[in-house]
């Protein structure tokens, strides 16, 4: 029963959103950093996809394996991870960079919006366990 409480897919799936969006902060702060590192290739973090997979399995029967890497297990919620993904398909520059300002910046700003509607999301949720706990009362 405790542990049902820490292990719901909706507060799984915030925690890792929360972990994704910080180390996507990280990631997009490396290449504003490097705007002007020549050769210097931009990187991107991959979760979403990942967890939206992983949720849409949760309901469903899933097949019994015996080893990582057989096919038809998909990842459960808690097994999830962002990825952090190099892109060395384009060029913006002569010197080889391909950060691009305000994409990057863009980028941020959307990434803040998430972080801050996730925590806030996590915190409503403590709320209600911690009115629960309180039995109404404050």
């Amino acid at each position: 029963m405790f542990t049902e409480l820490w292990s719901d897919h909706a507060f799984l799936a915030l925690h890792k959103g929360l972990d994704a969006a910080a180390k996507r902060q990280r990631v997009t702060s490396h290449n504003l950093a490097n705007l002007n590192t020549p050769n210097f290739k931009r990187s991107e973090v991959s979760f979403e996809a990942q967890l939206r997979n992983s949720l849409a399995g949760s309901g469903r029967l899933t097949l019994e394996v015996t080893h990582p890497r057989h096919i038809g297990r998909q990842a459960a919620v808690d097994e999830v991870r962002p990825r952090v993904l190099r892109d060395n398909s384009t060029t913006m520059r002569a010197d080889g960079n391909n950060v691009d300002v305000d994409r990057e910046m863009a980028a941020l700003a959307s990434n803040q919006l998430m972080y801050n509607a996730m925590a806030q999301l996590v915190n409503e949720k403590y709320g209600l366990l911690r009115y629960v706990i309180h039995e109404g009362r404050r």
